[in-house]
């Protein structure tokens, strides 16, 4: 059990000034009370004990008359997003999270979902292609400068990338990069800290990897520079942390329904109909965590995808891990995929 929760719990037996002792240990303006067995009983604030102590209660009054048993809980197999939705919409900033006895095994906090931790991790973030599929609003400007809803799309994964607390980011530059360069600066008006990787010739989906100027000491990120997401990019990074991959792709469910019906057939002979099926795959959604290791891999000094590094790996036999990415995420490609994005369907 994470030591910050076991020092915010108390027994529903106790007194107020158990309660009072349990919030100063945990310094997390919230104190859960569990029974006997350890399932959650209640929870108090330091909000109810002044208000109990303002009534004329004193610290040896029993705790238990004084809990709040409606409390809201989400369970262990629910994710931060959940949790987020239901304290925001209910109000509170903390919720225990439960197993399925009952028992705290976790707490989320309000503040700590919005004032994420900085994190050592550093982003490198592809943003030297030419958008030719996109002209002509890419003659003048490079396709990730291209606005959505007011904003860069770049700026918004900048934005994106420093609410997960990542605050060192490289941009590689190639097409136009004196227009991002011009936007962006050192990165400090952005919460950030920015340098570029500048490609003298296209260095593809990974070969600019090669620039950083140092070698990595934490996994580090990597995102194509024309997405429009609201992945949890933390998440990404955690997941990656526990899994022992040295690389962990963010991956989406793609769902396509073929518009005509479908037949199998064993030669001359039909052995299943299958009227306008949906097709359900896997994507790549253009965002990696990778390992040191596989950084340090890269090829220098010419063009690599990110396909040819992974595959590269699993050639070696290395760990390749899934990260399923949910909310949004629009790969800005083409016309119609922009559109979309800045029509915010």
């Amino acid at each position: 059990m994470d030591s910050r929760l076991e020092a915010s719990l108390v027994a529903e037996s106790g007194t107020l000034r158990d309660a009072m002792a349990a919030l100063d240990r945990g310094a997390r303006q919230i104190a859960l009370a569990v029974d006997p067995d350890g399932r959650l009983a209640g929870v108090v604030t330091d909000g109810d004990l002044r208000r109990a102590l303002l009534a004329g209660a004193t610290l040896d009054d029993p705790l238990a008359p004084r809990l709040s048993r409606q409390f809201v809980a989400v369970r262990a197999a629910d994710g931060r997003a959940e949790a987020l939705d239901l304290m925001r919409a209910r109000r509170v900033g903390a919720v225990p999270v439960l197993d399925e006895a009952g028992r705290p095994v976790a707490l989320h906090l309000l503040h700590e979902f919005i004032q994420p931790l900085d994190r050592p991790n550093w982003a490198v973030v592809m943003a030297g292609g030419q958008g030719t599929r996109l002209r002509p609003l890419t003659e003048s400007i490079p396709k990730p400068m291209l606005q959505v809803a007011g904003r860069p799309i770049l700026e918004r994964i900048v934005l994106h990338l420093v609410g997960h607390g990542i605050r060192r980011i490289y941009l590689s530059v190639n097409y136009l990069g004196h227009v991002i360069e011009d936007h962006f600066g050192d990165g400090s008006a952005f919460g950030a800290r920015i340098e570029y990787l500048r490609e003298v010739e296209p260095l593809d989906t990974a070969g600019s990897l090669a620039l950083l100027p140092d070698p990595p000491t934490d996994p580090i990120l990597v995102m194509n520079g024309d997405l429009v997401t609201s992945a949890d990019l933390g998440g990404l990074l955690d997941a990656h942390a526990a899994s022992g991959a040295v690389a962990t792709v963010g991956v989406r469910r793609y769902l396509h329904t073929v518009p005509f019906g479908c037949v199998e057939r064993d030669g001359d002979r039909i052995v299943r109909l299958d009227e306008k099926p949906t097709l359900v795959r896997d994507i790549n959604s253009g965002i990696y965590a990778l390992s040191p290791a596989i950084v340090a891999r890269v090829p220098a000094g010419r063009a690599s995808t990110m396909p040819e590094v992974l595959e590269a790996a699993l050639d070696r036999g290395d760990r390749v891990g899934a990260f399923e990415v949910e909310g949004d995420w629009i790969d800005v490609g083409q016309r119609e995929q922009l559109d979309r994005a800045r029509s915010g369907a």
